[in-house]
């Protein structure tokens, strides 16, 4: 069979020239540095405590943390940039130097805060604003050099969370990856990763039919992260908590991977871990 072009089973990505070999999908764990946070509350949001979550997220088998000094949260607080990395501190050059192996991955929607990270060591952009919320968050992209991950979200921060009526989701979430695609290539951006956003601004409805089709997302050119961790969809239809949908989280995760997904981002590292390795038992 020819390949034209790369095949997403092929990607690596270049973390300051470390590269990173995505042919088995890796694991991502949330750090989340906010005292407002939907799902773990704010319980690591001081040095010690972060670290030690991270250490048993690295420990449980995840590759890359992701750091988060903003909650994006349905009625979080707005924080400025300068907030965000007055939050983050000495987080990140704490974790390069406790974890040299981890990718540090920085969750923020400000230019000024990824400067800020990169200045840190980060290795790895987390955009949830897709470039829209920032003008100049695609050239400081560019500049460092670093892997980006674009997700799909409704244009403004105030509509974040306003559900769109799509006409056919899958279609609109790859219209709007092929504009920013586009124009990250064009500024010289070289690895990109799709976040297809669950839980901003979608229905119910428009999520299920996401996982379904995920292998049509991002028309399989581009590596996927895929972010259902504790969210509103799984839960809310079963009338249960966050974090009481364990089962029904690796039920999806398992679906995703089988479509090609290449990152999950979670909460629940020791879970998601085992539904990795079953899924590369299967392949």
């Amino acid at each position: 069979m020819q390949h034209h072009g790369p095949s997403p089973d092929d990607h690596t990505l270049n973390c300051h020239g470390k590269l990173v070999d995505l042919s088995a999908p890796k694991i991502m764990g949330i750090l989340n540095l906010t005292p407002d946070s939907f799902s773990d509350g704010g319980k690591f949001n001081n040095e010690k405590t972060a670290l030690a979550h991270a250490e048993k997220m690295l420990k449980e088998g995840a590759e890359i943390i992701d750091i988060g000094p903003q909650s994006t949260r349905p009625h979080a607080e707005f924080l400025s940039a300068s907030t965000e990395i007055a939050r983050i501190g000495r987080m990140i050059s704490l974790l390069k130097k406790e974890f040299p192996e981890a990718l540090i991955s920085l969750d923020t929607f400000y230019s000024e805060t990824v400067r800020f990270g990169f200045s840190e060591g980060i290795d790895l952009i987390n955009d949830i604003s897709g470039g829209q919320y920032d003008k100049r968050m695609f050239d400081t992209v560019a500049e460092t050099k670093l892997p980006y991950i674009l997700m799909h979200v409704n244009p403004s921060y105030d509509a974040m969370h306003d559900k769109i009526n799509f006409e056919d989701i899958t279609v609109s979430i790859n219209r709007y990856f092929s504009e920013k695609i586009a124009e990250l290539l064009s500024k010289g951006v070289q690895d990109i990763i799709l976040d297809p956003g669950f839980g901003f601004g979608k229905t119910v409805a428009d999520q299920i039919k996401m996982i379904d089709e995920i292998k049509y997302l991002g028309l399989g050119r581009l590596p996927l992260l895929i972010g259902i961790s504790r969210k509103s969809f799984i839960y809310k239809p079963l009338g249960k908590a966050p974090g009481d949908i364990n089962e029904e989280t690796q039920k999806l995760h398992l679906k995703v991977l089988q479509q090609g997904a290449k990152i999950l981002r979670v909460h629940d590292v020791a879970e998601a871990k085992k539904t990795v390795d079953l899924f590369l038992r299967s392949c």
